[in-house]
């Protein structure tokens, strides 16, 4: 019966780790690809003037393979729309989960899960149709489509994401410390901000990592919602291209193997690289913040 046992053990170790290799090596080998059909561009454009050039015409003759503009537009809404998106997402984690009552918190956390649920598309729609006339009216610009807007529907889809992770790192700090907390003297609010918050910063930390990293690589919101104009935005209701707007825009109608094809792929290492480095930084600060919150309590 122990043989039985450990052999079961052992075989579905084995299925595991295959499966956990088979990821690995699906992603390697995309990331190999992606590679292989970006870094011949480098011998039509230095790397510098591709990453620091102000000007993508990929078609003009000669063309221009600057992508500094859609790489400020990418930092641009991804920044603004976290302005937006980690306050209220958090905000909402610690009310549902510290409180709010049973009753409400049965009603309003279905319908925050059921918002991540809404397709990209759906939601650049809602930004195209309600959101842009509104902007446009209210604001006086000469169109809705801009920064702003689409930090607006990006936000709207991180909010779900940042409040359902967070509420689960909040449920799983120990309940012995808000009744230690409490029973010391505290306030509900002193035990929220000076307990509850620095146990769970950690869980919190890693909900805002997956929140801004859906936003930093959504294609079809920022597609539909940002205006499509590859130049530095001079306000927030400027216009503007992020890097994943660019290739799903563009790569139908390059030439197969071609430098504007070679261009996509580029966009695409870079977008990569930078989020890449992005999750690499937040899990660092994710890391420290836990050492800070244990150190703390």
């Amino acid at each position: 019966m122990r043989n039985k046992r450990q052999s079961a053990e052992k075989l579905m170790q084995r299925i595991f780790f295959s499966i956990a290799g088979a990821s690995i090596a699906i992603l390697f080998l995309i990331m190999v690809f992606l590679f292989m059909e970006g870094l011949p561009i480098f011998g039509v454009v230095s790397v510098g003037d591709f990453l620091f050039g102000h000007y993508w015409y990929p078609t003009s003759d000669p063309p221009d393979f600057g992508i500094f503009p859609l790489i400020i537009a990418s930092v641009s809404v991804t920044a603004l729309s976290s302005v937006f998106a980690i306050p209220l997402g958090v905000m909402t984690a610690i009310y549902l989960a510290e409180l709010a009552s049973k009753r409400v918190a049965e009603i309003v956390k279905p319908t925050v899960e059921l918002l991540a649920a809404l397709p990209s598309v759906v939601i650049g729609f809602f930004g195209m149709v309600v959101v842009a006339p509104f902007l446009q009216d209210v604001f006086d610009i000469p169109t809705g489509l801009n920064l702003f807007n689409s930090a607006l529907m990006l936000a709207f889809m991180s909010i779900p994401t940042i409040c359902s992770l967070s509420e689960d790192a909040i449920y799983s700090v120990s309940p012995g410390l808000k009744e230690g907390s409490l029973a010391l003297g505290a306030t509900r609010w002193e035990t929220i901000l000076r307990v509850i918050l620095p146990a769970s910063i950690s869980g919190i930390s890693t909900a805002v990592i997956l929140g801004m990293s859906r936003a930093i690589g959504e294609t079809m919101v920022v597609l539909m919602v940002a205006g499509g104009a590859g130049m530095i935005p001079e306000s927030i209701f400027s216009p503007v291209r992020p890097l994943p707007a660019s290739i799903a825009a563009e790569m139908a109608e390059a030439p197969f193997r071609g430098d504007h094809y070679y261009a996509l792929f580029a966009i695409g290492i870079v977008l990569f690289v930078f989020t890449l480095l992005f999750n690499l930084v937040a899990d660092f600060i994710a890391h420290k913040y836990r050492q800070v919150g244990e150190a703390s309590l």
